[in-house]
């Protein structure tokens, strides 16, 4: 049995999610006074100035602080169900029944956020690594739990979770800088779907 590692966004889908899921989530109300909030930090994203995790950890404060787990969970299942699979990649849904045929260990490991990547596993019986958030009493606080499930912290989650050496092979798929790490831990790395040394 190897080990077969997969980013989610751009990867096993054709582009990123992470805004989507907040925009299919959040109240109207709550997008329209998110959007007045962070269009400055947008601008300074989109021009290089913003590093993509601390986008993404105030988008999570400002669209899901307050949200109740439950409705979370229930948005991130429609989402799972009604949108990604509109965005997922055939050549990733090959290449994962490929792993699994093999009898390969099959795991996504993405920055996404667990309350909708979870039904997306499941329905596909894949394990998960990802960016978890944070809850209290039932209540989302617009916090992550731990740290972002990118750059460094991906390989460093995979060898907390999973015996590497265990396994004779390990391949990797990633997409931007951010899966670097992701892919330096493995035997076979392909960015963007090109096998690279």
């Amino acid at each position: 049995m190897n080990l077969a590692l997969f980013d989610f966004d751009g990867t096993i889908t054709t582009r990123e999610m992470f805004r989507p899921f907040i925009e299919f989530a959040a109240s109207p109300r709550r997008l329209a006074l998110g959007g007045a909030l962070l269009a400055p930090m947008v601008a300074g994203y989109k021009l290089g100035w913003v590093a993509p995790n601390l986008m993404r950890r105030c988008a999570v404060h400002v669209g899901l602080r307050g949200v109740s787990e439950a409705h979370a969970l229930d948005r991130g299942a429609a989402f799972a169900r009604e949108v990604l699979p509109g965005v997922v990649r055939p050549e990733a849904l090959e290449r994962i029944q490929w792993h699994k045929a093999q009898g390969d260990r099959v795991v996504v490991v993405s920055g996404a956020l667990d309350v909708y990547l979870s039904h997306w596993c499941g329905q596909h019986a894949l394990e998960l690594v990802c960016s978890r958030l944070e809850v209290r009493h039932g209540t989302l606080t617009g916090r992550y739990r731990g740290a972002q499930c990118v750059s460094a912290e991906k390989s460093r989650r995979v060898r907390a979770e999973y015996d590497v050496a265990a396994y004779p092979v390990i391949y990797a798929y990633g997409d931007t800088p951010e899966d670097r790490d992701l892919l330096g831990m493995a035997h076979r790395r392909y960015y963007q779907w090109q096998e690279v040394a």
